[in-house]
């Protein structure tokens, strides 16, 4: 895993311009810890962090590659979990390889295929591959988003990055938002609009997206989507294919040449993973795998149990633990690291996030670091399998919105009246929305019933999976730390996309199908336990602490804060009783402490990134 940048200039010499190309990479030294690579031509110059997983010594980026008089350049984010197959394939067209990368692989993969090259990769990556002689600029990223890739374009041409901070550091790019941007802070919070990079004129190459870009502009083409057809597979072969496509996934993605552990909540999706890897190692004498979990000082004293968390983790991470005799790593954080930490989660994201839940896992991510270099983890399960609560409200099948958008217009009360007026949150809001429905890929013929479950899970799908994937990606690399997610390998998306509701929801459970799946892999109290998040702190001491650093923000008549928010109802909601853990605010993501921390990480976003709005 790694950091890339780069920037491609028509009009000026950009071997002049190295000094820039230097800054732009070294704002991505957490992503890439153990070297740093950079190459310039007159009209392209890429930039290069890497963290070394596998081939240490052969996979030095940027990397380079001659063939019939042309030259191919590429800086690559990622892994590809099937590039052993490649390189057999790729050899058997004539080709030679010098190293044992997956980065040469993805390369002469471009140089044979062009750009359907992203049709045979297995894995999760972001790159940039230069061709000299056609100077054209290819980008791609992978099917579900595992890996960040964001561009700008100029008037001469494009800058490019692993993360928004490394375009920004070129001063073609400036920090300013205009009424889109308000709206993805103020509306839609953390869930961002794909494709949508919050600051002007700076977007997102989308999942499944990749973009060949030359001197009459940027061509982007969707090359993978999900396909709707009948599922025809019964119960038992469902299972079965289930079982193996998660298996053949978690054990390619325990390939590395640095260690391996795997994240540990006791919940069905991290337990499987676990099991899956721990089987593998003991098979391969690889020896005892390491799991590790989160928790939070005194959370067993203020731990209560509500609809979204049902029970705390630490009883089931032990039993798990146990079960597949890991040697677990108990990590537990207090409340002044989470406050602390609100502002090195910011700078990781570029963007105001997920509030603790970001800055809890950069400072879990932080902690696995010391010990190991590749985590894996469950993400994805929900989105795929119907784990949340939306999934089993019938009333979210009717709901003309987002599932996960709650209280929205108490919310927005929050805004100044001259915000409100100027990004106008209901239009903006619904506006999303309906772009979306256009893309679900219905099957001609289901029943409506079976089209509102499939816009269901489109839409988490491309939003609220996605959010998730970017937090995990931006905390995890934030520290040097690569996390693989196997429940997106698309393999098993793809075929459990078309599993019908029935089957997904067999013997009334949420992600039935899965729990049949896994017999015999886990206990059956664990692969009965009922979904529990993500955990999150419960101490009132960190609600006191958010509370208190909002008001002195709020206090001061220079922050920037002030100008967007409606600074009474603020107070009202700083003093009020009731705005505890257990009250959502925005679904799943943002309860009254969140909130807070929110508000606090974007009056912090405008103070240290500058921003100015247009």
């Amino acid at each position: 895993m790694c950091g890339i940048t780069g920037w491609i200039d028509w009009n000026h010499d950009l071997t002049q311009k190295r000094n820039v190309l230097e800054e732009m990479t070294a704002t991505l030294a957490n992503r890439g810890p153990d070297a740093k690579g950079l190459w310039l031509s007159c009209h392209a110059a890429l930039g290069h962090r890497r963290l070394s997983v596998v081939d240490p010594e052969g996979g030095a980026q940027p990397m380079i590659k001659e063939r019939d008089g042309n030259t191919y350049v590429v800086i690559y984010n990622g892994e590809l979990y099937n590039f052993v197959d490649l390189r057999n394939v790729l050899k058997s067209k004539g080709y030679h390889f010098q190293s044992n990368s997956d980065t040469e692989v993805l390369l002469v993969a471009y140089m044979e295929w062009g750009p359907q090259c992203v049709e045979y990769f297995n894995g999760i990556f972001a790159f940039g591959i230069w061709d000299d002689k056609n100077q054209t600029l290819f980008m791609a990223r992978d099917r579900l988003g595992v890996k960040p890739l964001f561009y700008a374009e100029t008037s001469d041409g494009i800058v490019f990055g692993s993360e928004i901070k490394s375009i920004l550091e070129n001063d073609r790019i400036k920090a300013e938002v205009d009424e889109a941007g308000l709206s993805e802070i103020f509306i839609m919070g953390p869930s961002r609009t794909p494709g949508h990079g919050v600051f002007k004129g700076i977007y997102e190459v989308r999942p499944g997206f990749c973009l060949l870009y030359d001197r009459s502009g940027a061509h982007l083409r969707r090359y993978w989507q999900f396909e709707s057809k009948p599922h025809m597979d019964d119960m038992e072969n469902t299972e079965k294919t289930i079982r193996e496509l998660l298996i053949d996934a978690v054990e390619r993605q325990l390939v590395a040449d640095v260690p391996v552990c795997t994240f540990l909540s006791g919940g069905i999706d991290s337990s499987a993973i676990s099991a899956i890897a721990s089987e593998a190692y003991k098979r391969n004498g690889t020896g005892q795998l390491h799991t590790y979990s989160i928790d939070y000082t005194d959370n067993d004293r203020y731990f209560k149990a509500n609809e979204f968390q049902p029970n705390s983790d630490g009883p089931w991470v032990k039993k798990v633990s146990e079960y597949l005799g890991t040697h677990h790593h108990y990590i537990y954080v207090d409340t002044q690291q989470l406050v602390d930490a609100l502002d090195a989660s910011l700078y990781v994201r570029d963007l105001p996030g997920m509030a603790d839940i970001d800055s809890s896992l950069y400072l879990f991510c932080k902690e696995i670091k010391k010990d190991a270099t590749v985590a894996l983890s469950g993400e994805c399960a929900d989105e795929m399998f119907g784990g949340y609560p939306w999934f089993h409200d019938t009333e979210a099948l009717k709901n003309n919105s987002f599932p996960w958008v709650r209280n929205f217009e108490e919310r927005m009360k929050l805004l100044s009246p001259e915000l409100y007026q100027r990004i106008q949150p209901k239009d903006y809001l619904d506006a999303r929305y309906q772009e979306t429905l256009k893309e679900v890929p219905h099957l001609p013929g289901e029943k409506p019933e079976d089209a509102a479950r499939r816009t269901l899970f489109y839409m988490n799908m491309i939003w609220f999976m996605t959010t998730l994937l970017d937090r995990k990606d931006r905390m995890s690399m934030g520290t040097g730390l690569e996390v693989r997610v196997p429940f997106c390998d698309h393999r098993l998306m793809e075929y459990v996309w078309n599993i019908p509701w029935e089957m997904k929801n067999c013997d009334d459970r949420e992600k039935g199908i899965l729990r049949r799946a896994l017999k015999g892999i886990l206990p059956e109290d664990v692969i009965m336990r009922k979904k529990s998040p993500y955990p999150k702190t419960h101490n009132p001491s960190y609600l006191a602490a958010v509370r208190e650093r909002l008001t002195t923000i709020i206090e001061n008549p220079n922050s920037p804060l002030l100008q967007f928010v409606n600074k009474d109802k603020l107070n009202q909601l700083l003093s009020a009783r009731d705005i505890g853990f257990n009250k959502p605010w925005f679904g799943q993501l943002m309860n009254g402490p969140q909130l807070f921390a929110y508000l606090i990480q974007v009056n912090t976003w405008f103070e240290k990134y500058k921003v100015s709005i247009k």
